[in-house]
């Protein structure tokens, strides 16, 4: 929790006179603001941080705790936003329902997208509890790989130096812990490197 208030209390000291030169240059680019909110609750019962940040600068616009979710204390939360009167060509947000009601009340007449991030994320879940299960399976019937490392361990034959390249991957898959590898930069997603 005390993690949470230092990053809100360097969020807002980020909040300089700036911005608005920032978002001018924004709106001169692309004909308008991409809006994007976000709430990051840290310990079930707590407040939840939710933060307003513009898509093509980056720039975070507003960020504050609240104690619900509700579409009224979330449209409080853009209202400052919107206060700064530049146009906005998009909003993006996960599903939360009030969410997006405060948003599209906000901004009635502004295209709204479910974020790519979270959609990928859902999409994924079937897939990923089938990869479990069929992991968990592989893993009853590759109980013996101990076993080949010993035969191998003082070999320095070309053989089993690639039994033990294959024993450390076949390790290395088995100890994967099956979540979806991808991560959000900005607006663009790519996939994250496997350590």
């Amino acid at each position: 929790m005390r993690l949470y208030e230092w990053y809100l209390t360097l969020l807002r000291a980020s909040l300089t006179a700036d911005v608005k030169e920032q978002l001018e240059d924004v709106v001169k680019e692309y004909n308008g603001l991409l809006l994007s909110v976000d709430g990051v609750q840290p310990e079930k019962g707590n407040e939840t941080l939710y933060v307003v940040r513009e898509g093509f600068s980056g720039r975070i616009l507003a960020a504050k705790n609240l104690k619900s979710g509700s579409k009224t204390e979330l449209m409080a939360l853009l209202r400052p936003v919107k206060d700064l009167g530049f146009p906005v060509i998009g909003l993006v947000s996960d599903g939360q329902q009030s969410l997006r009601l405060a948003m599209g009340e906000t901004w009635p007449n502004t295209p709204y997208q479910y974020c790519q991030y979270h959609y990928l994320k859902d999409i994924a879940k079937p897939v990923v509890d089938l990869d479990r299960k069929l992991k968990t399976g592989l893993k009853k019937s590759l109980r013996g790989l101990r076993e080949i490392e010993k035969q191998v361990e003082d070999d320095d034959s070309i053989e089993s130096e690639v039994t033990r390249d294959y024993l450390a991957a076949t390790r290395s898959l088995l100890l994967e812990d099956g979540n979806p590898r991808w991560i959000c930069q900005g607006f663009r997603f790519t996939r994250k490197p496997v350590p």
